[in-house]
């Protein structure tokens, strides 16, 4: 059949329109692969590898060493300074001096009314140098004071304690004692009361031994 001019020029423009479209597929789908293969997908790109990732190990801290309870440094571990190497005295001297000290202080503060100045100092005698001992006799030995405690029967019993150290040097050592007497002691008085019947009041107190008897 023998198609008509215008027939004829719809067919060929027809023909011009699918190769032009075959060769606009053609260098697509050759330059871009990429592209051409997200056409085919749906128009979504490829998907990409998923970065990795790394594990981090379960601990990387150090360990510590059995028994310890913290990272940081062991006190028990440390020695304990000496300080008696500082001092001109050994801990074996500080202890012997400070019993010496105690063992005075409760001596010093025990005494009786009917004991001499010797033999009140006796008790000391191992304990005081023999000019502190002289000392020690003479203030027992003061008359005011000796009548006195034998005016009131008085006897003491001495204790002693250490406070504190005050000072020290190469052959001295000075403890604060604190001496504690428990003192009985029998004083003589001169009461006078005043009034009549069953009605009295004291109305003078003095020494017995103050009175003109």
């Amino acid at each position: 059949m023998e198609l008509s001019a215008a027939q004829r020029r719809l067919a060929f423009a027809v023909v011009v329109f699918v190769l032009a479209g075959l060769g606009i597929y053609l260098l697509t789908s050759t330059g871009h692969p990429a592209a051409s293969a997200g056409a085919k997908s749906g128009g979504r790109p490829p998907p990409q590898a998923a970065p990795a990732v790394s594990t981090p190990a379960a601990s990387t801290s150090p360990a510590l060493p059995s028994g310890s309870a913290s990272a940081g440094p062991s006190v028990s571990g440390l020695s304990r300074p000496d300080i008696y190497q500082w001092l001109p005295f050994t801990r074996a001297g500080l202890t012997t001096a400070a019993a010496v000290a105690v063992k005075f202080g409760a001596a010093y503060g025990t005494y009786s009314y009917t004991q001499s100045a010797a033999a009140y100092v006796a008790t000391m005698q191992n304990l005081i140098t023999a000019q502190l001992g002289e000392q020690i006799a003479a203030a027992y030995s003061t008359p005011g004071v000796t009548a006195l405690r034998k005016t009131r029967k008085q006897v003491s019993a001495g204790a002693a304690t250490i406070t504190s150290l005050r000072a020290f040097g190469p052959n001295s050592l000075t403890f604060v004692v604190a001496v504690t007497q428990q003192i009985t002691a029998t004083t003589g008085y001169a009461v006078t009361v005043t009034g009549g019947d069953t009605n009295w009041q004291v109305s003078d107190v003095e020494l017995a031994s103050a009175g003109n008897f």
